[in-house]
């Protein structure tokens, strides 16, 4: 019945269609996509009630440290352009990935929640501190060397101006 989806490792066809980049367009992640907007959208939502907060890290080589981690780890999260196609080595990779990552995004969410509530440092140093584990189990689940790097640049740059931007 399921002629078009290969059963592979011994996985039943549905979660074979995630082993091994079967899931169609091979250098696009739909999961990283959602993992990133959901990082976004509570960082958005700050930005908007807090239109006039500047940053107050005057190291610019530290500022740019973290941007060129952010936004390389968010592109590579989404896309495997020039790297190897995109996709997982097992199913337990998988759901190490969708697991691990949930549990992360939710803590993510629940922080968030609680720091609209009150601003507290031990608050901003773990929504500093998530972001990079998502990134790190995204490039280790997926043996992305690349986001791990970029993970590893984002998290130096992310602690230290976040650190200098203490409530």
């Amino acid at each position: 019945m399921m002629d078009s989806i290969s059963v592979v490792g011994g996985a039943d066809g549905p979660t074979s269609i995630f082993f091994i980049g079967q899931l169609g367009v091979s250098w696009f992640n739909v999961f990283g996509l959602i993992f990133i907007v959901l990082l976004l959208i509570p960082n958005i939502i700050y930005a908007i009630k807090n239109r006039n907060e500047h940053n107050r890290c005057t190291n610019k080589f530290m500022n740019a440290m973290e941007q060129v981690g952010r936004y390389g780890c968010m592109f590579l999260m989404i896309f495997s352009i020039g790297l190897p196609e995109f996709g997982f080595r097992s199913v337990e990779a998988f759901l190490v990935y969708l697991f691990g990552n949930t549990v992360l995004m939710v803590a993510y969410w629940i922080v968030w929640i609680l720091y609209f509530v009150k601003q507290t440092y031990w608050k901003q140093m773990t929504l500093a501190v998530i972001p990079l584990c998502l990134f790190l189990l995204s490039g280790i689940t997926l043996l992305q060397w690349p986001l791990i790097l970029f993970a590893v640049i984002f998290g130096i740059g992310h602690i230290y101006v976040t650190n200098k931007n203490r409530v």
